[in-house]
């Protein structure tokens, strides 16, 4: 008996091996099939802003989720110097700033690449502006950007003129896409959309032009000013806007042309928003030679005439004279209508405010989410320092941001209290912020990740951990094994009814 029992446990464990080893292997070759990445690819774009030029370097899996690719800022490089829209005389000089971010970019993405690196030029309102102003001098600029790339060993995909609302919709999808409100990853390490999450608005201030972008309560009031997005196979309609000469610097331009306008003389002329004690001499040209002062212009325009500007210090008239750029009759009080006669639905949700807006917090020393009453108080103290005072007070001096660090606060308060008509109550869930992990939030990502929409995702190389004939070679064995195990173990149990039986059968015939 002891040695008919051994060979069934010997052959039970053996059938039971064999079906738990079938499975796993099954299992592990389906579920662990290596995916062997075709590798990176890189895209480059250049925001060419107003006031500067930005290189962003974007790399991202070759293969791709849902037709957009995931995305990720890897290098970023000021091209020193003015924005392009500056060059309008002299567009030649454009090469050599851009060979310094160039030369750093080239070494960021491996040579054998280069050639299939795409990348793209989108300015903003400074060349909204130019092409506006002076059609031939902004094809000029578009025309030296042309011919330089076609010198580098990347595929330039053109320099465009991006619309404002476009711009606005790109910030958009920036903030969202790093605030991970289009993807995250799941407990399997995959990316999935986020269940029921809520996007946020985009606030973003340039130097030439203004844009808030956010999806309203009901979109579908709101249809003929809302653009409709489509990312990671989802649709979003998106209500955008965007503001020309209310960027930070053409506000400025405006502000100053209209001191001069009050001023009795050219020779001294009072400015609120300048620190006390701040004096400086500005040539007509720099505020009046922009077209959103042109109408200020006084009739005795000479360019290089120098204007004086003296600082007073004076926080109550600063935001006086600040009101005086907002056009808030246009709209006869209409809710949907801030300001400017613009339609706008009421503002809903969480905002993330980038660019100047940041910068601008960061100088008065807040930073994320705070009060208004906060953003009230520190902006009074900062306007009531003298000069000399504001030199200790910044984390980082350079004089012509910090003369206007107080016109550019009491400029914010106007343009999202009474431009946007955010109060009180809703404006702590606006959040402060110039980059989520290492990538700047800016209407660039946004762009790349709508044109990565376009580039074809190469094909997955499927890696199986087995070989196939292995594979099968294995499925073969186990599965004999298997059935040889159980039909030993049938063979064994007939064999043992039958003992039973003999016994049994013997007793009933024995006589007596």
């Amino acid at each position: 008996r002891m040695l008919t029992r051994t060979p069934s446990v010997v052959a039970q464990v053996f059938l039971l091996l064999s079906i738990v080893l079938v499975i796993a292997i099954a299992v592990i070759q389906i579920n662990q099939q290596q995916v062997l990445s075709p590798g990176l690819k890189y895209g480059i774009v250049l925001d060419a802003g107003s006031s500067r030029t930005t290189v962003y370097v974007y790399e991202w899996p070759a293969e791709k989720e849902n037709n957009t690719g995931v995305v990720s800022q890897t290098f970023k490089c000021n091209v020193k110097g003015p924005g392009i829209s500056s060059y309008g005389s002299s567009p030649g000089a454009l090469a050599k700033p851009l060979d310094d971010c160039l030369n750093k970019v080239k070494e960021r993405i491996p040579v054998h690449l280069h050639k299939n690196t795409s990348v793209y030029l989108g300015a903003t309102a400074g060349m909204r502006l130019l092409r506006l102003q002076n059609e031939s001098a902004a094809n000029e600029v578009l025309a030296s950007i042309q011919s330089y790339f076609r010198a580098q060993p990347f595929e330039f995909r053109g320099a465009q003129i991006i619309t404002g609302p476009e711009e606005g919709v790109y910030g958009w999808i920036t903030a969202n896409y790093l605030m991970g409100n289009f993807l995250e990853r799941n407990l399997w390490r995959t990316w999935v959309h986020p269940y029921k999450k809520e996007t946020m608005g985009a606030l973003d201030l340039g130097g030439a032009s203004t844009q808030i972008s956010f999806i309203p309560e009901d979109p579908e009031e709101h249809l003929n000013s809302t653009l409709q997005v489509k990312l990671y196979g989802y649709n979003y309609n998106v209500y955008t806007h965007s503001y020309q000469c209310y960027g930070r610097d053409e506000a400025e331009k405006r502000l100053l042309a209209l001191l001069l306008q009050k001023s009795k003389t050219s020779a001294s002329v009072d400015n609120p928003c300048y620190p006390q004690n701040y004096n400086t001499a500005l040539p007509m040209k720099d505020f009046f030679g922009s077209l959103c002062t042109q109408s200020l212009r006084p009739a005795n325009y000479y360019p290089n005439q120098l204007v004086n500007f003296h600082g007073t210090g004076d926080p109550g008239l600063c935001q006086e004279m600040v009101s005086l750029l907002f056009n808030l009759t246009a709209c006869r009080d209409r809710e949907d209508c801030p300001f400017n006669g613009i339609h706008q639905p009421k503002v809903k949700g969480n905002f993330v405010a980038f660019s100047g807006f940041y910068y601008t917090i960061n100088a008065l020393n807040l930073s994320g989410q705070f009060s208004l009453d906060d953003f009230n108080s520190s902006t009074w103290f900062f306007c009531s320092q003298s000069w000399a005072q504001l030199q200790f007070m910044l984390p980082k001096f350079e004089e012509i941001y910090a003369r206007s660090y107080c016109f550019s606060a009491n400029f914010i308060y106007y343009l999202l209290v009474h431009g946007y008509n955010f109060s009180a109550e809703t404006w702590p869930q606006i959040h402060f912020q110039k980059e989520v992990g290492n990538s700047s939030i800016a209407w660039s990502l946004g762009y790349m990740l709508s044109l990565t929409n376009m580039i074809p995702a190469e094909g997955k190389l499927i890696q199986l951990p087995l070989k196939p004939s292995l594979f099968a070679g294995l499925l073969v064995f186990l599965t004999a094994t298997a059935l040889l195990c159980l039909l030993f173990l049938i063979y064994l149990c007939v064999v043992s009814h039958q003992r039973k039986d003999v016994p049994r059968v013997e007793h009933v015939f024995i006589p007596e």
